[in-house]
């Protein structure tokens, strides 16, 4: 989380019935998020300034990996745009046998609403990564993922800002887990859109897209 104190403690909130092992990765936030987290009931681990979601999604798995009877491992942002029926379907995927690795796609179906341009962006990053890395993802970047522990333990991300989605993807190409898609709904909110993710996030998929 960065700078999430108006979102977060709803969104604990709503993951403790079915996830009672939450840990928020405080990356450098400014806003009193880490008391807001905690009070809601989540584990925080700070970073001491922003480095980004690469780097916040490394701590986290890492962090998750030191509890010996962890069986599944969901990445799940903070601002509210992931659904936890959502997750909740992924992880049972998992602890049935089914995959090793399973992440979210907003394309299966029709459910998510998105702008074009974003739209346009997504389907192309897909193109991208299929190409790059054999991985047959119809949504590349989408941050609702869940993983298998002996898959986490294998993960070493060292892109802190956008280009980790990337980066992961062709970890998980080189790994060759058994991995499947799921279908899910991404939440675009007044409150998204007022931090400008949704616009910023495609200039950075492009600008990753472009310099790799």
């Amino acid at each position: 989380m960065y700078n999430e104190a108006t979102v977060v403690g709803s969104v604990i909130r709503g993951l403790l019935p079915e996830f009672p092992n939450v840990v928020c990765v405080d990356d450098g936030s400014s806003d009193g998020s880490q008391r807001i987290a905690r009070e809601a009931g989540a584990v925080v681990v700070q970073h001491p300034v922003n480095l980004g979601q690469g780097a916040a999604l490394q701590t986290g798995i890492e962090y998750a990996l030191s509890d010996p009877e962890v069986d599944a491992i969901v990445t799940f942002d903070a601002d509210g745009q992931h659904r936890v029926e959502d997750a909740k379907a992924m992880v049972a995927r998992i602890h049935s046998g089914e995959a090793d690795v399973v992440l979210g796609s907003r394309f299966l179906d029709n459910r998510t609403k998105l702008s074009p341009l974003k739209r346009i962006v997504l389907r192309v990053a897909a193109v991208q990564s299929r190409f790059s890395t054999g991985m047959a993802l119809t949504d590349a970047h989408n941050g609702l993922r869940t993983f298998h522990p002996d898959v986490a333990r294998r993960i070493h991300l060292k892109q802190n800002r956008m280009a980790h989605a990337s980066e992961l993807v062709q970890q998980l190409a080189d790994m060759k887990p058994r991995w499947v898609e799921q279908p899910v709904v991404i939440i675009y909110t007044d409150y998204s859109r007022s931090k400008g993710q949704s616009l910023l996030n495609s200039v950075n998929i492009v600008a990753d897209l472009f310099f790799r």
